[in-house]
C-alpha cells in the first residue's frame, strides 16, 4: 500500500514514515509544504495520503485544501487527515464530497500505533475513521435530532457513532454488551431508516456514517 505523508515537523513526519514502514507500507513520498503535497498527488500512483492541516507556506489549513483539491481532481482519493486541535469547519469541509475514503484523527492518536495504522488501513479501503473527540464536537452543534436522524432509536444512534469511529460490528458489540446478532439488526435498521438502497454492506455503511457526519457538521 502507497501512502504519500504530508506533515512539516520533521521528527513527526519521520515518525509516521518509520511508523507505516514498520507495518508494510511503502512511502510513496514525504513532504513537508503544499506545494510538495499538491505535486505529490497530482504525480503519484498512491492509495491514501496523510496529510497536517497546517502545512507551509500559509500554516493556516494549506494541507486540508491541497487534499480538497486532489480529491476534486481524483475523486475518491483516500485522505487521512491529522489536525492539533479538532476544527469543525475542517470536519465539514472533509465531508463535503460524500465520497467516503476519510479520516480525521487528532495527533495525539498518532501515539497508539496500533489504532493510527487501522484507521490508515480503513481510509484506503474506502472507509471513515473519525476520532471520536470530532464527533464529540460535531454532534454537540446539531442542537437538535432533524431528518434524517431524527428516525433513529437512541440504541441505533449509539451503533452509528460507534460505526463512525470505524468500529466493527464485533467491536461495537463488545462496547454495547450485546451480540453481533443485535447490531447487525441494529445497521439493518439503520440502512433502511436512511433510506440507503441494498448493496454491499462495506458501501451502505460508509453512506451512513457520512449522512450521520455531515448532519452533525451542518449544524456547526
Amino acid at each position: 500500500m502507497r501512502v504519500v505523508v504530508a506533515e512539516d515537523l520533521f521528527l513527526l513526519r519521520d515518525g509516521l514514515v518509520r511508523l507505516l514502514e514498520a507495518h508494510g507500507f511503502e512511502i510513496a513520498a514525504a513532504v513537508d509544504n503544499g506545494p510538495g503535497l499538491t505535486r505529490a498527488l497530482a504525480d503519484l500512483d498512491l492509495d491514501v495520503a496523510i496529510v497536517d492541516v497546517r502545512l507551509p507556506p500559509s500554516f493556516t489549513d494549506e494541507g486540508l485544501q491541497c487534499a480538497l483539491t486532489a480529491r476534486r481532481n481524483r475523486p475518491g482519493l483516500p485522505v487521512l487527515v491529522l489536525s492539533q486541535h479538532v476544527e469543525r469547519l475542517y470536519a465539514r469541509e472533509l465531508l463535503a464530497d460524500g465520497a467516503g475514503g476519510v479520516g480525521y484523527l487528532l495527533k495525539d492518536r498518532v501515539f497508539d500505533a496500533e489504532q493510527f495504522v487501522d484507521a490508515v488501513r480503513r481510509v484506503a479501503a474506502g472507509g471513515t475513521a473519525m476520532d471520536p473527540t470530532v464527533i464529540q464536537q460535531l454532534l454537540a452543534q446539531r442542537g437538535g435530532r432533524d431528518a434524517p436522524l431524527e428516525k433513529l432509536t437512541p440504541r441505533e444512534l449509539e451503533v452509528i457513532e460507534l460505526m463512525a469511529q470505524g468500529r466493527s460490528n464485533a467491536a461495537i458489540a463488545e462496547r454495547l454488551v450485546v451480540t453481533e446478532r443485535a447490531v447487525a439488526k441494529h445497521t439493518s435498521n439503520i440502512f433502511s431508516k436512511l433510506g440507503l438502497p441494498p448493496s454491499d454492506d462495506d458501501n451502505r455503511r460508509v453512506l451512513a456514517v457520512l449522512a450521520y457526519l455531515e448532519h452533525g457538521a451542518a449544524q456547526a
